[in-house]
């Protein structure tokens, strides 16, 4: 029964990551006309004049789908024994997108971010523990310890979706009457990182206490 119901929590979770992202991916496309005066540039237009920061925004906002898609298809048990070459390569697209891309993009992107100090480190946070988190996995995997690519992996895509729980909380708690909307979308950047970083932490320890079980019962 515990096996079920954590099957129902990851398919119910891929889907909702799969759902936010074609949802993502409808906001992104927005930013196509390249117009500055609209969608999340409206509220940017002290920096929307640096073709310096226009550049990086662009960069991560076209590409960061990419990495949601991506990670969507490297946790899933039948997916890696029936494609292992595919995972390789599209494991190779995640790796490269969030390490020569997103992590440079975002950092540049970090210390213009809204939310004040708070906000500012907050996302320059989320990058550090992007690149560390993937570029651990990698390690681990040239070493041969798949269990630890596995885990810094999870780790890795937690902070790849934290975009998408900063909206969910934004959207649903987020009052123009009752906050201050730089305090807000400061704690709102760590509260994303921090939910997903948990519920990160309940996977793996799903999948330790399940592994522990199996190996006990192949020693009975």
């Amino acid at each position: 029964m515990k096996c079920l119901g954590i099957k129902i929590i990851k398919v119910t979770a891929l889907f909702l990551v799969l759902l936010f992202s074609i949802l993502m991916l409808k906001t992104i496309s927005q930013y196509t006309s390249f117009n500055k005066h609209i969608g999340f540039l409206a509220f940017k237009q002290q920096v929307v004049n640096n073709p310096y920061w226009m550049a990086f925004f662009y960069i991560h906002i076209f590409s960061i789908t990419l990495c949601l898609l991506a990670g969507l298809t490297q946790f899933s048990n039948r997916f890696l024994t029936e494609n292992w070459g595919l995972h390789q390569i599209i494991g190779k697209i995640y790796v490269y997108n969030i390490l020569i891309i997103n992590v440079p993009a975002c950092f540049v992107l970090g210390l213009f971010s809204n939310g004040g100090l708070i906000g500012i480190a907050g996302f320059l946070i989320q990058d550090i523990l992007w690149a560390y988190f993937t570029i651990a996995a990698v390690f681990s995997i040239k070493k041969g310890n798949i269990g630890n690519h596995k885990m810094y992996m999870i780790l890795s895509y937690a902070v790849t979706t934290t975009a998408i729980t900063f909206r969910i909380v934004k959207n649903m708690f987020y009052n123009e009457e009752r906050h201050d909307y730089e305090l807000f979308y400061g704690l709102n950047v760590w509260a994303a990182l921090f939910i997903n970083l948990f519920i990160a932490y309940l996977i793996l320890k799903k999948d330790s206490f399940l592994t522990g079980k199996i190996n006990s019962g192949k020693e009975d």
